[in-house]
């Protein structure tokens, strides 16, 4: 795909991060069931939206596939009989309605396949795994060296990103793992220089860089193998948890909560920061940051997943960064994002909600301060540090890093300029998203404002006073008219008798004074001026 191209006719580029929010608009009841209308939309577009028809034993069915998550999900509880009066399939709407709340707030589940395909049919119908499959089996039909040996089921998040456990023929006591992942709405690189950039992948040599062992590119995916870790993740270390496992069963409910030693936070930190502050300057966009793409080998971070950026693959913490118009840089984006792993790292658990307002005890004020310049209200609004500000801080500054490993990473001058219109590219749709979100919140505000049951008495109360000073205009206005049509029938010649003495009556025209009864008024302009 030519830079900013459209993608081919029949290529859906879906921000799978977008939220989805469910309403059930009503209920039917036919024979022997009850279907349920329900009313999605993706983001905060009130256009992009649609209806799903389900009935309860579809959310049953759901309910039992998310129960690997090991979350106590509120679905109504079955009935088999009075389940078609009209009282209990309120109750249960209700009920529904709960259970959707859940899953779409939950930041796991609503961006897991599962319930995707649940509140989107069209979108997501298709079988990623057989794709995957089919794509990968193919291209190493010519590639004798390797064995493709069992798919890894839903190690990951993503919806269009597949794993395959693989061997070299001649070595069959090593093991390697394939990712195959489809583009993203964020592919901003033509062809030639996407897969010019693919295939630069296994020459980048760092200490704290994964190792790509072989990277190939087609027009619509990416194939990457690397060698199986079986420590796993550093997410997999704060979990307690096996790479193997389903994503949902790994990370959704873990059995104990328990963050890293304080050592461990300085180093993996550092580390981290290290080979972000050398992606920053390589002008290598990343943006991809959290626990679950940082390969732990021994002591040692070694970061994931550079090939997303160059996919256009949306980033697992893009619902919340979005709500932040500070934070608009690929790099701003990697510090907020490392703010959640740090958060992470020391707690054993992901924020509840972000912005953080209080920060609970931390095994050094170090960490809080780091925690505070990438997660906190003022943080956000004010915008993110540099990361070699954060390097600079008590936490990180006093680190040693043991490495002779000499980081490579050359990237022609022509596929830099290439990599950097990319970048502002993905940039610009991010900024232009967190616009229309301000505008949307702001409109949202607004409107709740004006439908407040404060504001409605308030415009009660205005336009009763409104009503009253009308009616005392009106009766002023009448025995005017009526003195004035007197006096000009009596004698065309003579004019109406005025007292000099006399004051002049207010004009009708000129407003009372606020906040008073109109009564009082025109008491206090009697008593002051002495008129009768």
């Amino acid at each position: 795909m030519a830079f900013m191209e459209k993608p081919p006719a029949g290529k859906v580029l879906l921000d799978d991060t977008v939220p989805l929010t469910a309403a059930i608009e009503a209920s039917q009841s036919l024979q022997s069931h009850t279907e349920y209308i329900i009313r999605v939309q993706r983001g905060i577009s009130v256009e992009n939206s649609w209806q799903v028809v389900r009935r309860y034993s579809d959310f049953d069915l759901l309910n039992n596939s998310l129960q690997i998550s090991g979350l106590s999900l509120p679905l109504p509880p079955k009935k088999l009989i009075g389940n078609m009066d009209r009282e209990f399939i309120a109750e249960r709407q209700k009920g529904l309605q709960n259970y959707l709340n859940a899953i779409t707030t939950n930041h796991i589940l609503s961006n897991c396949e599962l319930v995707k395909k649940f509140l989107d049919p069209n979108n997501y119908a298709a079988n990623y795994t057989e794709i995957a499959l089919q794509q990968v089996s193919m291209f190493f039909r010519s590639e004798p060296r390797w064995e493709v040996v069992e798919p890894l089921k839903d190690i990951g998040w993503r919806i269009r990103k597949k794993y395959f456990l693989m061997k070299i023929k001649n070595q069959p006591k090593e093991w390697l793992v394939l990712s195959w992942a489809d583009l993203g709405p964020d592919k901003y690189l033509s062809d030639k220089d996407f897969q010019c950039l693919i295939k630069l992948l296994p020459s980048c040599l760092h200490p704290y860089i994964y190792r790509v062992t072989f990277a190939t590119a087609s027009e619509s995916s990416v194939s990457l193998i690397r060698m199986f870790n079986e420590k796993g993740t550093l997410k997999d270390l704060i979990y307690k948890a096996k790479p193997k496992d389903p994503f949902l069963k790994k990370y959704c409910s873990p059995k104990k909560i328990q963050g890293l030693e304080l050592q461990q936070i300085k180093t993996y930190g550092r580390q981290i920061l290290e080979v972000l502050k050398f992606l920053h300057d390589k002008g290598f966009p990343y943006g991809h940051l959290h626990a679950s793409n940082v390969m732990l080998d021994g002591d040692t971070c070694r970061l994931l997943d550079l090939e997303n950026s160059l996919l256009g693959l949306p980033s697992f913490y893009r619902s919340y960064f979005s709500q932040f118009r500070k934070i608009n840089t690929l790099e701003s984006v990697d510090v907020h994002c490392f703010g959640h792993l740090l958060y992470e790292m020391t707690y054993g658990r992901p924020p509840d909600s972000v912005p953080v307002d209080s920060f609970p005890p931390a095994p050094s004020m170090a960490v809080v301060a780091v925690l505070e310049s990438t997660l906190s209200c003022e943080a956000c609004k004010n915008g993110m540090p540099t990361v070699s500000r954060l390097l600079q801080m008590p936490l990180f500054s006093d680190v040693l890093l043991t490495t002779s490993e000499k980081p490579q990473f050359k990237i022609p001058t022509k596929l830099k300029e290439a990599l950097r219109i990319a970048k502002e590219c993905i940039e610009k749709r991010l900024v232009e998203e967190q616009k229309q979100i301000h505008q949307h919140r702001r409109l949202t505000r607004a409107q709740s404002h004006h439908g407040s049951e404060e504001e409605r008495k308030k415009r009660k109360i205005l336009a009763r006073k409104k009503s009253k000073r009308s009616a005392i205009e009106d009766s002023e206005e009448h025995p005017t008219k009526y003195s004035n049509s007197n006096n000009s029938a009596g004698s065309g010649a003579s004019s109406p008798l005025t007292s000099p003495s006399s004051p002049t009556p207010p004009s009708t025209a000129a407003p009372l004074e606020p906040g008073l009864p109109e009564t009082h008024c025109w008491s206090r302009w009697i008593m002051e001026t002495g008129a009768i």
